[in-house]
């Protein structure tokens, strides 16, 4: 996964400044953009497999929500092994070019495997997650594994990790708190220093092999 910039909510959050206090909001997606997205994904990562370009994503006239701004992550695995997750929490352009670069991206420039070749394109599986604005977590307690995803900042270094790292792995909220210090670069207790910022997002993933618009539900949800 990227590392971010910034700004860390929804696009809207103007630098040096916190997004709100609570918890997130989730969020939901119609059957039509479901389908349009995955079908961007995987234009996208075949274009770039092919091409080692991005291709335009299809035409975005069937359904306007293409065309907000979001924020994407696009994860791809290979029988059952990760291959490539890449994408950004900031919503600075439509959703629609949001996945396809974040395809792009998971495809060929994700640095810590090997650029997908063509010969792979039929083992691929393709996940989108659609993320929501990030508020400020003050207390890791209300931290909720499988349903909230986590972002740490601290001393310039910053980190996220997807709501559904929780359920794959199997963590708990200590555990999840710990990992996402750890791949900022902090020792795993990092989180308990109050210099540590701790922010909280919901995500809807939408997955190849899944009715269209069905999110998948948390482990303990």
């Amino acid at each position: 996964m990227s590392m971010l910039g910034d700004r860390v909510a929804d696009g809207t959050t103007p630098p040096g400044s916190d997004p709100p206090v609570g918890q997130p909001a989730p969020v939901s997606l119609d059957p039509e953009t479901t389908a349009a997205l995955l079908r961007i994904a995987r234009e996208a990562v075949t274009a770039a497999a092919t091409h080692g370009s991005p291709a335009r994503h299809p035409s975005r006239s069937a359904t306007g929500a293409l065309d907000e701004p979001g924020a994407a992550f696009v994860t791809i695995t290979e029988r059952g092994s990760l291959r490539g997750c890449m994408g950004s929490l900031v919503a600075e352009q439509p959703l629609g070019d949001a996945v396809a670069s974040a395809a792009v991206s998971a495809a060929v420039r994700d640095p810590r495997f090997l650029p997908i070749t063509e010969s792979e394109l039929s083992a691929v599986h393709i996940d989108v997650s659609v993320l929501g604005p990030a508020i400020a977590l003050r207390d890791p307690a209300a931290f909720r594994p499988g349903i909230d995803g986590i972002i740490v900042a601290r001393d310039g270094r910053r980190a996220l990790l997807l709501p559904e790292v929780a359920t794959d792995q199997g963590w708990d909220a200590r555990e999840m708190l710990d990992a996402v210090c750890e791949k900022a670069g902090l020792e795993g207790h990092a989180w308990h220093d109050q210099r540590t910022r701790l922010f909280v997002f919901r995500t809807i993933r939408v997955s190849e092999d899944e009715a269209p618009g069905e999110p998948e539900v948390p482990a303990g949800a």
